[in-house]
């Protein structure tokens, strides 16, 4: 039987019905999915959780304290949510590279 992790990720432009990939290795399944707001981010949680019996979420950075606490809370503590968050200047590179991409308006 294979850990089954889920994560996901924020891009503006996203469609989480056809922004979704899986890898995997026999022992650990991995499914990722870019969603564009914190309400699919929920939905497709819950869904995983459902159809796949994930037992792990990472989050990319962009999730906030709040959006981290409203997945746990709406998958009732059955899963571990965690959240990649790198140090100061590598944040501040990130945050650099999302505005030439487009992430942020003006």
């Amino acid at each position: 039987m294979a850990f089954k992790a889920l994560f996901i990720a924020h891009a503006p432009d996203a469609d989480y019905k056809k922004h979704r990939t899986v890898i995997d290795t026999g022992k650990y399944k991995l499914f990722s999915i870019v969603v564009r707001t914190q309400e699919e981010a929920l939905q497709v949680s819950k869904e995983y959780l459902q159809n796949e019996s994930i037992e792990a979420i990472m989050l990319c950075p962009g999730f906030i304290h709040g959006d981290v606490a409203e997945i746990f809370e709406a998958l009732e503590g059955k899963v571990s949510v965690n959240v990649s968050r790198g140090d100061g200047p590598s944040t501040k590179i990130s945050v650099e590279a999302l505005k030439k991409a487009g992430y942020f308006r003006s």
